[in-house]
């Protein structure tokens, strides 16, 4: 799903693209050489699986922010991406109430099922796509469904390379000018019970062209219980504990995800199933 009339102010946006296409060009293309290199990765001739063309940093916005310490980032880049989580937090929970009363959901549902003890976990994945002369053997960011609640992405608007999975086809992500993407993790399936799905996804590298990609991720607190809405349970095999989704915790999923990223979504469900009668998550779940 893409956004246009988001709210986010499009001077702000346009100031993102440009400081964060600086700061690649002043403080980490020479380091991506400098992998590429090391790795000699502009001579294989085989598929790579075991890495992506990609140059990153991560930002945390929340519970607690780390963007002072990132180094090499400018006083004005860091004020500027403060900004811009400021709206995307926002936006975020705005579209999590939408997402409420699409589903019948008392608004505020999602947001208090992502509280935990401590709020959500927000964060920006900042990354840069630089052309790469074998895209054929090595993927941009190879394909995978994200981990946790809502992400939204601010892409270039010029060099494209996202697709996600339809009907078992590919189907490439236009980019368009100001627009923010949305996309919707496993934890927003597993409280929708499957109503909404996590959408597989790959970026496909480019021979020409660096592509500017800025993901943030609004997920749940670390120790919040995930479980399917009791209101979206519908059959009583469900209510008798035959849920086709499980209840776990969010850090014990990431920890399972972290291993199996880009393997399919279904054996981590099974796996946390397998974990649900845990004391640690029994202790939490009832405190």
């Amino acid at each position: 799903m893409k956004l246009v009339n988001h709210g986010i102010p499009p001077e702000l946006m346009d100031t993102v693209e440009r400081m964060t296409k600086g700061h690649y060009k002043k403080c980490m293309e020479q380091r991506f050489k400098e992998l590429v290199a090391s790795k000699g990765l502009e001579y294989v001739e085989t598929e790579v699986h075991d890495l992506d063309w990609e140059s990153t940093f991560h930002l945390k916005h929340l519970p607690v922010s780390n963007i002072s310490q990132i180094p090499d980032l400018d006083d004005d880049y860091r004020k500027v991406m403060k900004e811009f989580a400021v709206n995307l937090e926002k936006l975020a929970e705005d579209l999590m109430d939408l997402l409420c009363e699409n589903l019948g959901l008392e608004k505020g549902y999602l947001k208090k099922a992502f509280h935990g003890s401590n709020g959500p976990n927000f964060g920006t994945k900042v990354s840069n796509y630089p052309p790469c002369p074998k895209p054929d053997l090595i993927k941009g960011l190879r394909a995978h469904t994200d981990a946790g609640g809502i992400v939204l992405l601010f892409q270039d608007d010029k060099v494209s390379g996202l697709q996600l999975l339809k009907d078992g086809q590919w189907v490439d992500v236009p980019p368009m000018h100001h627009s923010i993407v949305v996309n919707l993790g496993d934890q927003i399936e597993v409280i929708t019970n499957g109503k909404y799905k996590s959408v597989l996804h790959r970026v496909v590298a480019q021979t020409d062209g660096n592509r500017m990609s800025i993901a943030s991720f609004y997920n749940p607190g670390s120790d919040a219980v995930i479980y399917p809405a009791p209101a979206l349970v519908e059959s009583k095999a469900e209510e008798a504990g035959e849920a086709a989704y499980p209840k776990f915790v969010f850090e014990d999923y990431m920890k399972l995800y972290a291993a199996l990223k880009f393997q399919a979504k279904e054996p981590r469900f099974q796996a946390m199933k397998a974990m649900e009668s845990s004391p640690n998550l029994e202790s939490i779940a009832t405190a």
